[in-house]
Parts: C-alpha cells; sequence; structure tokens
C-alpha cells in the first residue's frame, strides 16, 4: 500500500444547521468538550452553515419572512476550533444579504480554510463540488437546496452573457390528488372565476407551455397549486428532471477526482403520513417523496453518503446499498436570536416603529415565547451523526443526541451540548423509531445510537 488512503479507513462527522452568532472557543463544559472531540477526531467535520458570513457593510438586506442571519466572519475561526472543515452553504438563508453577501460568505471561508460547496458567481460554479484533503484521502462534496426564493437561484453562463450568482437549484414540484367530487368542483371553481382563461391568455402571449401548462380532464392547476383527480386524497411531490441530472453529473465529476462523495440537501419539504397529522412541525416524521428518490440517485451515481438539512429537527436514517442516507441531522448551533441587526421591513411585519430592537422583533414574531422554536422542544433536541467506514465499506452510524438548551435564557440557548438523561433518551427513541421506516435497526447503548452494517465496499 503506497497511500493511506487505499485502506480505505474513513469516519465523517456531520451536524446540522449552524447559525452561529456567538464564540465557541470560551466555553469548557465537559459535555461541549466531548461534542467537539467528536469533530475534532474525524476525518471530516460537516455542517450546514445557515446564513452569511459578513461584516455589517457586505451586502444589503435581501426579501426573506424568517430570519435575516449573519455570522460575524471571526466566528468562523471558531468552527474550525470545534472540529468543522467543511460546510454546505446551499440553503435559503445563503441570500438574506444578497449576492455581495453570499460572495462575502464564499470569500471568508476561503480565507478561514473552510472547504465549501452550493453557491458560486454561476450556476456550473455553484453545482460544483468542494474538495477537502484529508490523511485518509479526497473528499468531494455536492450541495444542492430544495427550498429558495426563484431569484436566488445561479444562473447558467452563455457564450454572449455572463451568469447570475445564486444557489445550486433543485427544483420540485407538489401534485395534491383529491376525489371525484373535490375535483369537479375545483374545475367549477377554475371556470366561474375565468381562471382557465387566465392560463390561455398567459400562453398566448410571453410564457411557454411548460410554464403554463394546459388543463386536462383529470388534472389543473389553480390557485398556484396542481391538482389531480384520483380515488383518493394525496400528496405527491416529484423533483425536476433537468435539475436532478444536472447534480447527479457533479455527483458523477466528484467520484472521479476523490476518493470519498458527499452529496447534500437543504429542504423543507415533508411527506409520509404524519404530514397531514401532525400538529406542529416537531411532530413531522418523514420528508416529502422527491427527498427519498434523490436520495437513492445519489447514491447510484457515486455519492457514498447523503446528507438532509433544514428541517431544524433529526430525521430516520436509511442505510441504502450499504451507505448512509441521513434524511436530517436537525439542527447544530441554533443562534438565530442573537443576531445583532434586522431591516426595517421585519420591524413592520409586526407594527414595530423605528425606535424597536432586535429583542423587541424576537418577542413579537414568537408571541412572548408562545410559538415558534422557542415554544417548542423538538427544535432543541438533535443529532450529530458518525459514519466510520473500515476498508471502503461502512461499519457503523453512531448517533449522539444533542441538547441545545430549551428553556433556558436567550444568551444560552442554541450552543450544543452531548444530551444525556430524559434529553438523550427523547432523541434516540425518536431516531429509533423513525429509522424503522427505512427497515434500519439501531441499538441504544447508554446515550449513543448505533447502526451496525454489513460489509458492503464500493468499487473505485
Amino acid at each position: 500500500m503506497l497511500y493511506d488512503s487505499e485502506a480505505g479507513d474513513f469516519t465523517i462527522t456531520f451536524g446540522g444547521d449552524t447559525m452561529l452568532t456567538r464564540s465557541l472557543k470560551v466555553y469548557s463544559e465537559r459535555r461541549f468538550t466531548a461534542l467537539a472531540k467528536i469533530f475534532r477526531d474525524a476525518d471530516v467535520g460537516f455542517v450546514n452553515l445557515e446564513g452569511s458570513a459578513r461584516f455589517w457593510d457586505q451586502g444589503d438586506p435581501g426579501i426573506t419572512r424568517g430570519t435575516f442571519m449573519t455570522t460575524p466572519p471571526s466566528l468562523l475561526e471558531d468552527l474550525k476550533w470545534f472540529g468543522i472543515n467543511m460546510v454546505s452553504c446551499a440553503n435559503n438563508h445563503a441570500f438574506d444579504y444578497g449576492a455581495e453577501g453570499m460572495t462575502a460568505t464564499m470569500e471568508h471561508l476561503d480565507d478561514a480554510g473552510i472547504v465549501h460547496s452550493g453557491t458560486g458567481a454561476n450556476l456550473a460554479m455553484a453545482r460544483s463540488p468542494g474538495y477537502l484533503e484529508t490523511p485518509n484521502g479526497r473528499v468531494g462534496l455536492v450541495s444542492a437546496t430544495a427550498t429558495y426564493r426563484p431569484w436566488n437561484a445561479a444562473g447558467a453562463q452563455r457564450r454572449d452573457l455572463g451568469g447570475r450568482p445564486g444557489v445550486n437549484p433543485l427544483a420540485n414540484t407538489k401534485t395534491h390528488r383529491v376525489d371525484a367530487q373535490a375535483f369537479a368542483e375545483m374545475s367549477r371553481i377554475n371556470r366561474r372565476l375565468g381562471f382557465d382563461m387566465e392560463k390561455t391568455r398567459a400562453r398566448g402571449h410571453f410564457y411557454s407551455d411548460k410554464e403554463v401548462p394546459a388543463d386536462a380532464a383529470d388534472s389543473l392547476e389553480i390557485f398556484g397549486t396542481r391538482i389531480e383527480k384520483g380515488k383518493r386524497f394525496a400528496t405527491l411531490s416529484h423533483v425536476d428532471g433537468d435539475d436532478l441530472a444536472e447534480n447527479l453529473r457533479w455527483v458523477r465529476e466528484a467520484r472521479r477526482q476523490a476518493d470519498w462523495v458527499i452529496f447534500s440537501l437543504y429542504y423543507h419539504e415533508f411527506g409520509g403520513q404524519s404530514l397531514a397529522k401532525a400538529k406542529t412541525r416537531t411532530a413531522i416524521q418523514e420528508p416529502a417523496d422527491f427527498v427519498i428518490d434523490v436520495a437513492h440517485a445519489a447514491i447510484d451515481a457515486g455519492a457514498d453518503i447523503f446528507v438532509g438539512h433544514g428541517s431544524h429537527i433529526p430525521l430516520g436514517v436509511e442505510v441504502y446499498k450499504g451507505r448512509p442516507i441521513l434524511y436530517s441531522v436537525g439542527n447544530m448551533i441554533f443562534q438565530n436570536e442573537t443576531v445583532q441587526f434586522f431591516p426595517d421591513e421585519a420591524y413592520r411585519r409586526f407594527d414595530l416603529g423605528p425606535d424597536a430592537t432586535p429583542s423587541d422583533f424576537l418577542h413579537a414574531r414568537t408571541n412572548g415565547g408562545t410559538k415558534g422554536h422557542v415554544a417548542h422542544r423538538g427544535f432543541w433536541e438533535n443529532i450529530v451523526a458518525g459514519c466510520v467506514f473500515r476498508k471502503g465499506a461502512l461499519a457503523e452510524i453512531r448517533i449522539h443526541p444533542i441538547d441545545q438548551g430549551f428553556g433556558r435564557p436567550r444568551a444560552a440557548r442554541g450552543r450544543p451540548m452531548l444530551a444525556v438523561g430524559a434529553v438523550a433518551k427523547r432523541v434516540l427513541d425518536r431516531i429509533q423509531n423513525i429509522s424503522k421506516i427505512y427497515g434500519t435497526k439501531m441499538q441504544i447503548n447508554k446515550n449513543t445510537g448505533i447502526i451496525r452494517v454489513g460489509r458492503q465496499r464500493r468499487k473505485r
């Protein structure tokens, strides 16, 4: 054996959505430093960096109804101290401060020596992999987002015109299936309110038939939603074929260029049986159907690992063809309540005047802490997942529950600690139960979940 990477031994630790606004290096609690050691001991420490890493004057506020998320560039050194050396930037907060804020993020990550992917000066650059050199092999990362505003998607470069900076998009559509009676009523609404003629006029003007498809006997579009006639009510989701094909092309490129390949997908789209019954977001258990299809397709194209982000709660684990699929690892660092500035339109959403402070905005947005993230424990109890490969094959997945301080003061909560006691039990029981959907068996050993996998080495 000439190179250590030929042994096929490799470890990677995945954390979830990371909204960092405060220093990490100053803390030394045992359960905090033990979590950091899990990241530092791995070849790769990976998170989804949600927001912009920018100075206050880099970029202008974009258009969003969420948190305008800013991480001070100096805190990227804290991420490195914690053991993070690779991040995804493809998410719905990448454009919180416009193209300039997104570009600043990439530049600050480069300066910090943190490998990233998912955003770029044009579509090809946003889709191209980031590469990290480790002692146990080169790692390629392709990152995409299914949740984004259309004007945030990167644009392709032409021979006669440059591309548009933005995120790597993975467009998807949702179709609602209803019974014959409901479909007949929607068809009547479509006709009586003139929606059908509005679409006809649009197709005769600047819009293509693809953009405004014609209604049919068993399907129509109304209120911006595709409706199909069926025997029962259901919600179906589909990924855009062109976006998927292009993302898989870059996965195959990474497969040719790297020893290990990760495909990261950010999404807010859910599905499964829990979707119609869940009273809160924390009760949802499954991703949308298209996410499962994309995860399988990424593995088939050569990815060694699929990891999901964006749900802010942990979802299940699947082992597909001997490779791990982590549908979501939830939140990692959740400090979106200590952002220093919000733009005027954020305040005006809640009728707050020019003298209002960030705390006034946060109080209004959560109705005094009775709704939103701060009101639900599930957003503050998440996981860190470690994937261990031996001789090129996945040996085990280790699930570490983390506690982010639900119910603590704003100045404290959001920083992760290894969970113990009731918190650890709740998190591990959840992962154990919802992973059964995919036929995954997880053992619980004290405060760790362990998924052991049979040997199946990928041909390289």
